[in-house]
C-alpha cells in the first residue's frame, strides 16, 4: 500500500462536474493541491454526445476529453485514473482525511468534494443478463454499443427517455430495425407536457420506428448465451440481436452512506453545495439540491447542472459561498430534431403553443399563475434563448407574447 499525502482538496468521480469544481477552485484563487481521482481508464471526457455523435461514428474519443494534459499541468490539478474509492475518513482532531482505492493507493486531503455521478437502472428480467442486453453511461458502454450494432439488424430500446430515444434515432439512421418499449403511456414524460411527447411519437414512427406504449419486458430470450428474443408482457415476442436499455439512473451514494451524510434520491446538499457535514461538498447528478424553482430538492441531470453546481461548490470551498439559483437546462438531439428546454416545468397549470408541430419547429411555454417558468423548444433556438434570458433576468414573457409566433419574444421587465 503507498500513501501519498496531498493536504488539499479532493475530488471523488472524473465527470463535468469534478473538472468544472477543480477549474473554478483554481479561478477563485484557490492554490492549494487539487486532486481528481476518477474509476475510468481515460482522462475526464464529456458524456453527452456518446449517445449522439460518438455512437454515429462523427467524433472520436480523443475529441470528447475537456482538457489536455497540459492543462492540468499548467493548472496543477492532479487527474488519476483507475482510482475507484472504497474508504473514506474525514479529517479529524488536527489529522488529514484519507480516501483508500481499490489499488492500494491511499489520498490525504484536507477538504473532500463528492462529484460521484450515476448509474444507469439495471433490468431485473429473467435473461438481463444475456450476452447483447447493452447500457449506455460511459465511453466503454458507448465503444461497445457502436461495434455491436454494425452487426445487429433488429435493436429493441427499452426506455422512452432521452437515451432511449436518442440511441434509436442512432439506430434507425444506421439502417436498423427499431422497436422502442416504453412502460407508461407516454414518451419522456417526467420532462415534457402531453404535446410534445406526442409530437415526438409521431415524429419517430414517421421515421420508422416502432413504439410501444404502456408495455414492458417479461423476459428475454437467448441462443447460444446471447440475445434471440423479448417477450412483452401482452404476449408478444420482438426477435431481436440487440437491446438497449435506457430506464434511468441511481445517484452514486455509497460513500456519502460511510461517511454518514443526508441521502434522499442524493446526497443532500443545501444552497451552496453544503452536505449534511458543512466540511463536505457534493455537485452534479449525484447530489439531490434546493432550488427557487423547485418544490423542494431536486436532482438534475444535465451539463449546464454539474457546471453551474460546481462553481457553486467551488465558493463555498473557498469561503465565498453563494446560493444555487442558475436556471436549469437541457438538451437533446435526435436525428433531426433538437429539443432545448429551459427551466423547470413541475407545477405548471397553462402550456402555450409558439410555432407548428407539423413542421417539426415549434416550442412550448410553460407557465405557473400567468409566470414563465419554463420552455421546450424543438428546431427553436431563437425562443429557447429568449427564454433563457428572461428566466436568468427575470423578466417576463406573458402568454400572449409567446402565442404570438409572428412576431419576435421580447421579455419585458417584471414590473410592467
Amino acid at each position: 500500500m503507498t500513501s501519498e499525502p496531498t493536504a488539499g482538496v479532493l475530488i471523488v468521480g472524473g465527470g463535468q462536474a469534478a473538472v468544472q469544481l477543480a477549474i473554478s477552485l483554481r479561478h477563485l484563487g484557490a492554490d492549494e493541491p487539487i486532486t481528481i481521482l476518477s474509476e475510468e481508464q481515460r482522462p475526464p471526457y464529456q458524456r453527452p454526445p456518446l449517445s449522439k455523435a460518438y455512437l454515429l461514428g462523427a467524433v472520436n474519443s480523443e475529441s470528447l476529453e475537456f482538457r489536455s494534459e497540459e492543462f492540468y499541468a499548467r493548472e496543477r490539478i492532479a487527474v488519476r485514473t483507475e482510482h475507484r474509492v472504497l474508504d473514506v475518513r474525514l479529517p479529524a482532531d488536527g489529522e488529514p482525511g484519507v480516501a483508500t482505492c481499490d489499488n492500494g493507493t491511499t489520498l490525504e486531503f484536507s477538504r473532500l468534494a463528492l462529484a460521484t455521478g450515476s448509474r444507469p437502472r439495471r433490468l431485473t428480467v429473467p435473461g438481463a443478463e444475456l450476452d447483447g442486453v447493452c447500457y449506455l453511461r460511459d465511453l466503454a458502454d458507448a465503444t461497445e454499443l457502436k461495434e455491436r450494432m454494425q452487426d445487429a439488424e433488429r435493436v429493441l430500446v427499452v426506455g422512452g427517455g432521452f437515451i432511449g430515444l436518442e440511441a434509436a434515432a442512432v439506430a434507425r439512421s444506421r439502417g436498423k430495425d427499431v422497436t422502442v418499449v416504453e412502460a407508461s403511456d407516454r414518451l419522456v414524460g417526467r420532462v415534457v407536457s402531453p404535446l410534445v411527447s406526442d409530437f415526438y411519437r409521431e415524429a419517430h414512427e414517421r421515421r420508422g420506428t416502432r413504439l410501444l406504449l404502456g408495455a414492458s419486458i417479461e423476459r428475454i430470450e437467448g441462443r447460444a448465451g446471447r440475445v434471440a428474443a423479448a417477450h412483452l408482457d401482452g404476449g408478444e415476442r420482438v426477435a431481436i440481436e440487440l437491446i438497449v436499455v435506457g430506464i434511468g439512473v441511481e445517484p452514486r451514494v455509497e460513500l456519502a452512506r460511510q461517511l454518514g451524510l443526508e441521502v434522499d434520491n442524493g446526497i443532500v446538499v443545501d444552497e451552496f453545495a453544503r452536505t449534511s457535514d458543512p466540511r463536505v461538498v457534493a455537485v452534479g447528478d449525484c447530489a439531490a439540491t434546493p432550488h427557487p424553482s423547485a418544490d423542494g430538492l431536486v436532482r438534475l441531470e444535465s451539463v449546464g447542472h454539474a457546471v453551474d453546481h460546481a462553481k457553486c461548490a467551488a465558493a463555498a470551498l473557498t469561503g465565498a459561498p453563494v446560493s444555487y439559483d442558475a436556471v436549469p437546462w437541457f438538451w437533446s438531439d435526435q436525428d433531426t430534431l433538437k429539443l432545448q428546454i429551459a427551466g423547470l416545468s413541475g407545477g405548471f397549470d397553462q402550456t402555450v403553443l409558439r410555432g407548428d408541430p407539423g413542421e417539426e419547429r415549434f416550442s412550448v411555454f410553460y407557465f405557473r399563475d400567468q409566470r414563465l417558468i419554463a420552455v421546450n423548444s424543438i428546431n427553436s433556438p431563437r425562443d429557447y434563448m429568449a427564454v433563457r434570458r428572461a428566466l436568468t433576468t427575470g423578466h417576463r414573457i406573458t402568454p400572449e407574447a409567446a402565442a404570438d409566433a409572428d412576431n419576435p419574444l421580447r421579455p419585458a421587465p417584471a414590473d410592467l
